[in-house]
């Protein structure tokens, strides 16, 4: 049964309906390839939050519309605004991890196609993954003059791959993160969202109370703080852009040309 829930985070805001099944949803929506400028970041917080705190909501969905979950940060908003886009990107991205990791019901991601940066930090902090055939997963950071999300891809993947990964930038598989166990159905494209609300559907059955209970208790006994883990990282980012090193990585992805990597 289809969610009567939607919270459409794109360019032209966000709607709300009230659940009949419990089951909510959020569909990041912003063309062409879903890298959120920091307004949006936030409204998706705002977002999950709300929902969160809806008594009629007992799951919520996180999934998107287009040609991948989510590219990360909107690099170009950063390289025309610099240091209020940055301060502002690193700020909403720690409030849209948080809101979906301090959600009070669990939260279902539903990748398809490129996770990317700060999608990571929604699926690393989804309480359940479910992903489609095509979808890849990646902290392209290094390439881009910035560090963070490693902790959430450490959710994903185990250790030592999470930093080859963050020091190649090279991308994994939802097939290989179903072999680790943090992805926990992959299916065709076509069935991605129909896969989502099942599972969603079948947690959404339980008693909501208990529901609430057991998503706190499992935060309560995770090893490392998400939260302050990524604000650690967050400040290395803010380090290479003093020095001057992350400007020309930015730009070298706006202009589509190769960076200078000698410093």
């Amino acid at each position: 049964m289809r969610s009567q829930v939607w919270a459409i985070v794109s360019a032209v805001g966000i709607g709300h309906e009230r659940p009949a099944s419990g089951v909510a949803e959020v569909v990041i929506d912003v063309p062409p390839v879903n890298a959120l400028d920091v307004a949006s970041w936030f409204e998706l917080a705002g977002t999950v939050e709300d929902l969160g705190r809806d008594p009629g909501v007992r799951v919520v969905i996180v999934r998107a519309e287009g040609r991948g979950f989510c590219a990360g940060v909107d690099i170009k908003e950063i390289a025309a605004k610099g240091d209020e886009a940055l301060v502002g990107a690193n700020r909403g991205c720690a409030a849209a991890f948080a809101a979906v990791y301090d959600c009070e019901v669990p939260v279902v991601a539903a990748v398809h196609g490129f996770c990317l940066g700060g999608g990571i930090g929604i699926v690393g902090n989804a309480d359940v993954v479910i992903a489609s055939e095509d979808a890849t997963f990646g902290l392209p950071e290094v390439d881009r003059g910035a560090l963070g999300a490693a902790t959430h891809l450490a959710r994903l993947v185990p250790g030592h791959r999470m930093r080859a990964m963050v020091y190649s930038a090279d991308v994994a598989s939802a097939g290989e993160l179903h072999a680790y166990g943090s992805v926990l159905e992959v299916v065709p494209r076509d069935g991605l969202v129909r896969a989502a609300r099942a599972f969603a559907e079948k947690i959404a059955a339980k008693s909501p109370t208990i529901l609430r209970h057991a998503k706190e208790s499992l935060n309560g006994i995770d090893a490392t703080d998400p939260k302050r883990s990524y604000r650690f990282e967050q400040g290395f980012t803010y380090e290479l852009h003093v020095r001057g090193v992350a400007a020309e990585q930015r730009e070298a992805f706006v202009e589509k040309r190769a960076a200078d990597t000698s410093r």
